[in-house]
């Protein structure tokens, strides 16, 4: 056969034949060798089954995130609302006892009445004095028997007898019908009246609310007959060493059950 006759098929190469190009990674030795062997091997990519379990571990993944996600917003979202009720509990009961240390004993009215549904007090706003106050308002706090919410009225300043006369008759009223009085119901003498101005707000919901009076030495009912003065009723309190408030909070709400609250008279002497 002549050396440059081609070589038949499975036969061996001819004499002198360059081994290297026939086999690339025979001619290299070592370390070198596998590491070509395999850049080779890598280099025809991933089949379909991988492919398959690579995007199913992925979406497994988001669903597991997702889940995780869902329930922080949601754990975020009922902390929000607990917080919210609480300081709306919290700002009640501070609006509550600021009206009763600054209640102001007049001689027109009684600073403190309550009728079994409704207290009525008078009282300055917080910081005034007789000398810079803009005058007296009257405030009423009650239970709406129709929405459940603890509510508090109050009237504009008042300097004049008659629109402080007016404005307790207008509480009165409220407490009676649950609502603000029309201006157009009141009777004013002067043809004009303040009932515009009243404000009512919405606190927070109760199940019931209770007032106890301290005078002397227990706790008592603020319609008993006991040191105190009865006229068409009602009664009519001078201004007690200290009222307890009892609130029942419903179900459901940041704070349940019964919620005690003692307010104590800040001009009471040791010893009385």
């Amino acid at each position: 056969m002549s050396p440059h006759t081609p070589p038949l098929r499975g036969s061996l190469p001819p004499e002198g034949a360059d081994l290297a190009r026939e086999r690339p990674f025979a001619a290299v030795a070592g370390p070198h060798a596998a590491a070509l062997r395999g850049s080779a091997f890598r280099a025809r990519g991933f089949t379909l089954i991988e492919l398959l379990v690579a995007v199913s571990v992925m979406a497994l993944l988001a669903v597991l995130s997702w889940g995780a996600i869902d329930g922080m917003q949601r754990t975020q979202q009922v902390t929000q609302v607990r917080a919210d009720e609480l300081l709306r509990l919290q700002s009640a009961l501070g609006q509550w006892m600021a009206d009763l240390d600054a209640v102001e004993v007049t001689d027109e009215l009684p600073a403190l009445n309550f009728d079994g549904r409704v207290l009525r007090l008078t009282r300055r706003d917080s910081g005034e004095t007789a000398r810079d106050s803009a005058g007296l308002r009257v405030v009423a706090w009650g239970r709406n028997s129709t929405t459940g919410q603890w509510t508090r009225w109050q009237s504009p300043p008042l300097r004049q007898r008659e629109e402080l006369a007016r404005a307790w008759q207008r509480s009165a009223q409220w407490g009676e019908q649950g609502a603000l009085v029309p201006r157009a119901s009141v009777v004013s003498g002067n043809g004009g009246d303040a009932a515009s101005d009243d404000s009512v707000l919405a606190l927070m919901p109760v199940g019931q609310w209770q007032l106890f009076f301290h005078r002397g030495e227990t706790w008592g009912n603020p319609l008993s007959a006991v040191g105190n003065e009865s006229t068409g009723g009602q009664v009519t309190s001078p201004l007690p060493n200290g009222v307890r408030l009892v609130l029942t909070l419903p179900e459901g709400q940041v704070m349940a059950g019964t919620l005690v609250r003692d307010w104590v008279r800040p001009t009471l002497e040791a010893g009385q």
